[in-house]
């Protein structure tokens, strides 16, 4: 009896070990496909799965306007168009500004991370996660263009307070339009709001969102250039 236990206990690990390999390995062999197929975040999933609402609409990146993507790479990281999915910088000066040991997991994420975040991780704040966060966002960067990542998560991201997710119902819920026709200042006043957008709004800005608004709104005018990666390849003559 004792030897028939311990041969279930060992089988039972095994089939523990196995299935938290393949999770963890699912990510780095879905990220590829994901050139081709528009996916899901996980809290989306979660919220079909429970029965809550999701508004999402996937637009290409080329029919958004081009002031959303500046903005959001102004707001959010302004290394996007040269960093490697990281940013190590930005990483370090954020713990050593900082006394929480929870910092690292709180501030200083590329896009490229909160992509990672999004399409395969769960929110909150977690050293462990982060720890999943970081060779996820390297992969995306060595299998996904950087035009295709910031469209995908210009796509998935929580963008409102009621479920809506991505650049195109974030702007109807708070414009009532499409993020085709966005200007310079609606761009930034979403690019504001998306650190916590069940609590800011875009829709009704209070002074703190108007203030980044102006400040990234300056800055897109002042650096056109953050966003060159994601310019549309001119056409052949």
């Amino acid at each position: 009896m004792p030897r028939t236990r311990k041969l279930t206990t060992k089988r039972v690990l095994v089939f523990v070990a196995a299935a938290l390999c393949v999770a963890l390995a699912a990510p780095y062999l879905i990220a590829p496909f994901y050139r081709v197929i528009d996916p899901v975040s996980t809290l989306m999933i979660w919220r079909w799965l429970t029965g809550t609402r999701v508004e999402r609409t996937w637009l290409p990146l080329d029919r958004i306007a081009p002031t959303l993507p500046l903005a959001v790479i102004v707001a959010e990281d302004g290394t996007f168009c040269h960093n490697r999915g990281i940013d190590l910088g930005a990483m370090r000066e954020a713990m050593e500004q900082s006394e929480d040991d929870f910092a690292l997991s709180r501030g200083a994420s590329t896009i490229t991370q909160q992509a990672a975040k999004n399409l395969f991780l769960w929110h909150g704040r977690s050293l462990v996660r982060k720890a999943l966060e970081l060779p996820l966002a390297v992969w995306l960067y060595l299998v996904l263009p950087k035009r295709r990542m910031l469209e995908i998560y210009l796509n998935i991201v929580e963008w409102g307070p009621n479920g809506e997710f991505g650049a195109e119902a974030a702007s109807r819920y708070a414009f009532g339009k499409s993020a085709r026709t966005l200007n310079a200042r609606e761009a930034a006043e979403l690019a504001a709001i998306l650190p916590n957008p069940r609590q800011r709004s875009a829709r009704a800005p209070g002074a703190p969102v108007r203030r980044l608004a102006g400040l990234y709104e300056r800055r897109s005018a002042d650096h056109p250039g953050l966003g060159a990666c994601v310019r549309p390849v001119p056409a052949a003559p």
